[in-house]
């Protein structure tokens, strides 16, 4: 696992932390959601997508929503594919800060959130 870029959204103080790591197989992710709840202990979210290929060359897509509404996981997913990342995985870790954003407002903070960290990385 290779973190590549982070970054932080603020909205509605409920604060969204977004990672990009490069990985070469699905079982990274358990490893990397563990460091998201030491880091963010304080976070009620930790959602995620995996693109990546496993040993036989087939695609392997997953993504989780930890129980967020507005279907973060799929929307970091989404993420990926049309940013052509493969290898890669794709985190953000909510902290709920006392107001409710709504279906539409969650989906629409984690994929700023998402695509702040894929610009920093492109960018560099």
């Amino acid at each position: 696992m290779n973190q590549l870029a982070a970054g932080k959204l603020v909205v509605k103080k409920s604060k969204f932390y977004a990672h990009l790591y490069q990985i070469s197989s699905t079982q990274e992710i358990t490893s990397i959601i563990e460091d998201h709840h030491k880091k963010y202990s304080n976070a009620n979210h930790h959602c995620y997508a995996i693109y990546c290929f496993d040993e036989h060359g087939s695609c392997c897509k997953e993504f989780q929503h930890d129980g967020e509404v507005g279907h973060p996981g799929k929307v970091l997913l989404q993420l990926l594919d049309r940013h052509n990342l493969t290898s890669h995985a794709l985190v953000v870790s909510r902290v709920f800060g006392g107001i409710k954003l709504g279906v539409g407002g969650v989906s629409r903070a984690f994929r700023k959130a998402g695509n702040g960290a894929i610009d920093l990385y492109k960018k560099n």
